[in-house]
């Protein structure tokens, strides 16, 4: 046995609460500091006006025997409150529409062609899966992530060999092999669920993550009973029930070092700072964000890195309060809408739908469901927009409403007509709740597995966590990524004195937490 550690993580998102929940389990002193009411960040829900509303994920995958939520559920000994759902989501393409399914019989009804790719597909997925689950450092920090790869590889030779020649090919390149990349009506149906997944089309998106990134419907899907919030929301109990605490409306605004190492953490509350000391920092960050909290302390790798990197996606998001009864009775839950066969995704040329369930009636009020809707949006826009005046900022606002409302009012005609709430939402408003530099949300593309970012910060007791690193997007990505770093942290500190689970069972969802009235008029309306 060793000493208690003690361990602060900023930030309760679904990487930082997985990380304190862990190392709280393994007997040491976790604190994790929150700037907001809720836990969750970019996949929690907040409470509006009598609705959820999911920040910005709105369901979740990886709940299969041996997917990263079913493994940390395992060793947390915990229960997640979802109920699966098929199919995933529709896609609405100009000319045809496409259920998403666990046998993937509408996919290959549409493009018969294509049925070799999706066996090769659900092949290599399958053993990405099988090697995560036994371990996958990547790409690894030191000698001993290095060494449990190595093992993982050897104890699925010669199978793994297969992976080879997609890790330096794109998916397009995989489409060109397979003859699919003359069809633009099915490149164009991968490249819209790529920039869901993996934060970039065919052109950019490696290989391999693609496999496992198009692996989301055959794997089954997920709604969390009260919103996304709550897979955040049980592991907060769970870092709890561990002896750990969460603190909330403490925004960290220094991680103090001495000689190299961050020895504490200073958050402010209600303009009253206090420092949390630290024998190991856990960043559920971007880097820009932990560079600016290190301050003069940031090293020189770190600088040069965010210097360099191009920044990635925002979202521009509505969320509606709609009238069930105007709803088609039969309509499934979610959709993806593709504009046209041409021109770049994005920017409300795709967009996606989410609508509460008809049987959670948590997610608002009666008669009424609550609804997503968001497409992929450059950052720097915005920030220019409201830099030039508040009024170009709301009329960039009110143009991508109404492009949104017409690309689903073309999917589900008279959609527009069951609106009774519209709050819109910018990457400045990401950057107001969640933190996220200039707003952005879902992670690096996943492009080069050569250029993937560990979680290493250049400082010897500080980690990342979160969709920055390997393998980033999605919960479940998220929730792997920190699975690695609390394991990193164990074999550097070792385990205290394991705690048992002191059975906390707060029900999901819990009494509601509204955002501040004039903060969501000013910030989002």
């Amino acid at each position: 046995m060793t000493t208690q550690t003690r361990i602060v993580v900023i930030g309760a998102g679904i990487g930082g609460l997985t990380t304190a929940a862990l190392l709280a389990q393994a007997g040491h002193d976790v604190t994790v500091l929150e700037t907001q009411t809720y836990p969750g960040g970019s996949a929690g829900t907040f409470f509006h006006k009598g609705y959820r509303f999911d920040a910005g994920a709105t369901v979740a995958g990886g709940m299969q025997p041996g997917g990263p939520h079913a493994r940390l559920a395992e060793r947390l000994g915990l229960t997640w409150p979802v109920r699966p759902h098929d199919p995933a989501w529709i896609v609405h393409l100009p000319d045809r529409q496409i259920a998403l399914t666990r046998d993937n019989a509408d996919v290959i009804a549409h493009f018969p062609a294509s049925a070799g790719f999706w066996d090769e597909q659900s092949t290599l997925a399958d053993l990405g899966w099988r090697m995560s689950d036994q371990g996958l450092p990547w790409p690894p920090a030191d000698l001993r992530e290095l060494s449990r790869l190595a093992a993982t590889a050897l104890r699925n030779f010669p199978a793994d060999l297969r992976l080879l020649p997609f890790t330096i090919m794109t998916a397009h390149d995989w489409l060109r092999r397979r003859g699919l990349a003359d069809d633009p009506a099915f490149v164009r149906f991968i490249d819209a669920q790529l920039l869901i997944a993996a934060q970039t089309t065919s052109h950019g998106a490696n290989a391999i993550y693609s496999a496992t990134a198009l692996d989301l419907a055959r794997q089954g899907v997920y709604h969390v009973e009260g919103g996304i919030g709550g897979l955040a929301e049980t592991l907060a109990q769970a870092v709890e029930a561990y002896s750990g605490r969460v603190l909330y409306k403490q925004r960290a605004v220094e991680i103090v070092t001495e000689g190299g190492r961050a020895v504490a953490v200073t958050a402010e509350r209600m303009r009253k700072r206090e420092t949390f000391p630290a024998d190991f920092v856990i960043g559920n960050l971007t880097p820009w964000s932990l560079d600016a909290l290190l301050g003069a302390s940031s090293p020189r790798a770190l600088r040069r890195e965010i210097a360099g990197r191009r920044h990635g996606w925002g979202a521009f998001v509505l969320h509606l309060g709609v009238r069930a009864d105007q709803l088609p009775a039969d309509l499934p839950d979610h959709h993806q809408v593709i504009e046209s066969y041409d021109g770049a995704l994005g920017e409300t040329r795709s967009v996606c739908l989410s609508l509460s369930p008809r049987w959670d009636t948590s997610r608002a009020p009666s008669g009424q469901r609550a609804v997503t809707i968001t497409t992929h949006t450059a950052v720097d826009p915005w920030w220019a927009a409201l830099a030039q005046s508040e009024q170009a900022y709301a009329e960039r606002k009110a143009d991508y409403t109404q492009r949104m409302l017409a690309q689903v009012e073309r999917a589900i005609p008279g959609f527009r007509a069951s609106v009774t709430l519209t709050l819109p939402g910018t990457p400045v408003t990401y950057n107001y709740y969640t933190g996220r530099h200039l707003g952005m949300v879902g992670g690096f593309p996943a492009e080069s597995l050569w250029r993937a970012r560990s979680p290493g910060t250049g400082l010897a007791n500080v980690r990342l966590v979160g969709d920055s690193i390997f393998p980033g997007q999605s919960t479940a990505g998220v929730t792997l990524g920190a699975m690695r770093v609390a394991d990193d942290v164990l074999a550097r500190v070792g385990k205290s004195e394991p705690q048992t689970h002191r059975g906390l069972g707060r029900a999901y969802p819990p009494e509601p937490t509204p955002i501040q009235t004039d903060e969501a008029e000013e910030i989002l309306a």
